[in-house]
C-alpha cells in the first residue's frame, strides 16, 4: 500500500509538509501559550537539506531528522489528526531508529513541550527515556533519548 511508504520529501511536498504540521500542532497553541516551534520551521530549507521524511499519498505523517557526529534528532513528528489511529506515528518512530541505524548512530533523541501530554505517554512506550527537563526560551521541554541496540 503507497500509504506505508516512507520517503524523503521532495520540493513538491513542502505545501503538505507545511498543512500537515500545522494541524498536528495547531491544537496545542492554546495550552502551551506560544506557537510549538515546528509550525514555525522553514519546511522549504528542512525537505533541500534532506531533512523531511513523508508517508502517504496525500501526505498525512512525517518525521524531521538532524544528523548529529553521536546521534539523531527526531526534531519534529507530525501525524494529520485525520491519519490518527492508523499506525503512521508507530511506523515513523520505526523509520527514524532504522535511518540512524544506518547512518550509523546508536541513539536517537528528541524534546517535547513539558504540556504535551499525550508525548509523555507515547514516547517511554517505544524505548525513551527521559533524561532532562529545559527551559529553552518560551518552550519548557522534555528531552527524550533511546539507545539503538
Amino acid at each position: 500500500m503507497t500509504g506505508q511508504v516512507i520517503r524523503a520529501a521532495v520540493a513538491a511536498d513542502v505545501p503538505a509538509v507545511r498543512a500537515v504540521t500545522d494541524a498536528a500542532y495547531r491544537p496545542y497553541i492554546a495550552r502551551i501559550g506560544v506557537v510549538p516551534q515546528p509550525m514555525e520551521a522553514d519546511h522549504a530549507a528542512d525537505v533541500a537539506a534532506g531533512r523531511v521524511f513523508v508517508t502517504g499519498d496525500p501526505v498525512t505523517g512525517l518525521v524531521v531528522v538532524e544528523e548529529f557526529p553521536d546521534h539523531l534528532l527526531l526534531d519534529s513528528i507530525a501525524v494529520h489528526p485525520g491519519a490518527h489511529g492508523g499506525g503512521v506515528g508507530r511506523r515513523l518512530l520505526r523509520f527514524v531508529d532504522t535511518h540512524a541505524r544506518a547512518l550509523g548512530l546508536g541513539e536517537v533523541r528528541l524534546y517535547t513541550n513539558a504540556m504535551m501530554w499525550e508525548n509523555q505517554r507515547i514516547y517511554p512506550k517505544y524505548g525513551y527515556e527521559a533524561v532532562e527537563r529545559r527551559v529553552d526560551g518560551p518552550y519548557d521541554r522534555i528531552h527524550y533519548r533511546k539507545r539503538l541496540g
